[in-house]
C-alpha cells in the first residue's frame, strides 16, 4: 500500500498499467478545496459506496480515500467524495 497527499490544485489521475492487481493506494487531499480524482484512459474505477458507478471523483477538502486495484486497469475506490 502507498499513500499520496495533493498539497496543489491539479487533483489527481489514476493512468492504466501503473498498478497491478492486489495494489491498494490511499489518496489525501491536503487542501481547503476539491479535488478530482480522473479516471484514465481505458482504467474503470467503480465506487463502491454507491451503486458501483464508474467516473470521475471528486475529493472533499482534506478529504481521503482508499482505491484498491483488482488489475491493472480496475480498482475500487471508497472515500470522502463530495
Amino acid at each position: 500500500g502507498k499513500c499520496v497527499t495533493q498539497t496543489h490544485s491539479s487533483g489527481f489521475t489514476i493512468d492504466n498499467s501503473v498498478f497491478s492487481s492486489g495494489d491498494t493506494v490511499t489518496m489525501i487531499n491536503g487542501t481547503g478545496s476539491t479535488q478530482t480524482i480522473t479516471q484514465g484512459s481505458g482504467v474503470t474505477l467503480y465506487d463502491t459506496g454507491d451503486d458501483g458507478s464508474t467516473g470521475n471523483k471528486t475529493l472533499g477538502p482534506r478529504g481521503m480515500c482508499t482505491v484498491w486495484f483488482s488489475g491493472a486497469s480496475v480498482g475500487y475506490i471508497s472515500g470522502n467524495f463530495a
